[in-house]
């Protein structure tokens, strides 16, 4: 196997390399840090290096593992860490320059889990501002670039995990989800992303959301459950993660999917989506009929007043967490976030209390929704990556609702209203060669459901070995 092989062999088979000391943690985090020496000036996927303590923590993993001493599922496996989760020690910046000196001195649940489990921080990934944009720039540097066209922007907020992972710059990679961060740049950059329940994962972080969820950014279905089953369970310090036993993720990749029932919906009532990504990702729904499920299309309709539940809440956590930049450094904060402080800043207790309103509204249509159906379908994204910075207006000819800057995520937010778990797949390539995700939708603690039918997809239609141009 040689170098660029081993970059892109899933994390679940590097454990095993690793276990069996067929390959040393050393070897393999410096051949990560070989390929982000060569690739990270042209893609800007991370912010932020840990080199020194790496090494050192691979060194000791490589000790641990000759001594027979396993600490956990990720011994010895080099990961990369969104920088909207704190590190101790390690520059932790949310994607703001107002942070750009931050070290933490406490490490979020999530790391502190992944840490425990043995993983190897490589570094800390590139994020919009705070996360609060579905793309990756911000005032700290250059914006995140797709691997497949380094012209397009590779989403966000989680964009650098997503590049980080699409490019063999990590074995395995984590991000968070607000309004679609972990599934939009899953979408654009050709990657599989599962956002759980919210409160599945707990989280303790320097912007409390309780609409966001920290989840999985990963090559493969399989990883992403290995990632899943370490961050997974409550933690008394996140009083919003549920005590409900965490279930065996990897066995479920196995359960039968025969007579699962799914809807599918190419629209969601209102949202334009460009033809190719439509006839991709309705070939790819058309495909889980072949694993033993009916496939129906679905004619329910997400009424506009969701966003206006989503935007109120997402404004209202911003200026709480961070209203008091708008005073303090206002001349370092990016256009889009300042103005989600500014809308934040004017929300009325009867704007945030309607938005409440809606969100209960929103999750009884899902209820009845998933009274029919075990799993709901549809594109993740209503067209490919977009060049960087030059946010479309109209897909199809039809206006995006509300505006360029948030009108391709609206296939994506209204799950962070309601909680409910969800992935993008890897489902296609278009005729410029760039990839396409289906969303695939679960009830509340249903993630086995979600994973089972990825696998299954996977095996029947892989795309870990395409592999993005630049790479």
């Amino acid at each position: 196997m040689n170098n660029k092989e081993l970059a892109f062999t899933p994390a679940w088979k590097l454990q095993q390399l690793i276990f069996s000391k067929e390959i040393s943690p050393v070897e393999l985090t410096e051949l990560y840090f070989e390929r982000i020496n060569s690739l990270n000036s042209k893609l800007n996927a991370y912010l932020t290096l840990n080199y020194d303590d790496a090494l050192k923590s691979a060194k000791s993993a490589e000790t641990e593992i000759i001594n027979d001493n396993i600490l956990g599922p990720l011994h010895g496996i080099p990961i990369a860490i969104k920088d909207m989760e704190p590190t101790q020690g390690l520059r932790t910046t949310l994607g703001s320059l107002t942070l750009d000196k931050n070290i933490p001195d406490k490490d979020s649940i999530m790391v502190e889990k992944i840490k425990k489990s043995g993983a190897i921080i490589l570094g800390k990934t590139n994020t919009s501002e705070f996360g609060a944009i579905g793309t990756c720039e911000n005032n700290l540097g250059p914006p995140c670039k797709n691997p497949w066209d380094t012209t397009k922007t590779s989403g966000g907020s989680s964009g650098g995990s997503a590049a980080a992972i699409a490019s063999g710059m990590a074995a395995i990679t984590s991000g968070g989800d607000g309004g679609g961060s972990i599934r939009i740049p899953a979408s654009y950059c050709g990657t599989y992303g599962i956002k759980p329940t919210q409160g599945r994962v707990a989280k303790y972080s320097a912007t409390p959301n309780w609409i966001a969820q920290n989840g999985p950014i990963t090559r493969t279905v399989k990883d992403a459950a290995f990632l899943l089953q370490t961050i997974s369970g409550y933690h008394k310090d996140d009083k919003y993660s549920v005590q409900k036993k965490v279930p065996d993720f990897l066995e479920y990749l196995k359960k039968d999917l025969k007579n699962l029932r799914i809807g599918w919906s190419s629209d969601f009532g209102h949202i334009p989506v460009s033809k190719e990504v439509e006839n991709i990702t309705s070939e790819a729904a058309k495909k889980f009929e072949s694993f033993g499920c009916s496939v129906e299309k679905t004619e329910f309709k997400i009424e506009q007043w969701a966003w206006d539940s989503w935007w109120t809440t997402h404004n209202a956590h911003a200026y709480s967490n961070n209203g008091k930049l708008l005073e303090s450094n206002p001349y370092q904060l990016t256009w889009y976030y300042k103005r989600c402080l500014k809308l934040g800043k004017s929300i009325t207790g009867e704007a945030y209390g309607n938005a409440l309103k809606q969100r209960t509204a929103l999750i009884t249509q899902f209820e009845k929704i998933f009274e029919k159906f075990d799993l709901i379908l549809s594109p993740t994204m209503p067209d490919t990556a977009f060049s960087i910075e030059n946010y479309p207006e109209k897909i199809n000819n039809t206006q995006l609702f509300p505006d360029p800057w948030y009108g391709t995520i609206q296939f994506t937010h209204p799950i962070n209203t309601i909680g409910n778990p969800a992935a993008s797949i890897p489902c296609g390539l278009t005729s410029n060669n760039m990839p396409v995700g289906l969303h695939i939708i679960g009830r509340p603690w249903d993630e086995i459901t979600i994973l089972a039918a990825s696998a299954a997809f996977e095996q029947s239609y892989p795309w870990a070995d395409t592999i993005a141009p630049i790479s």
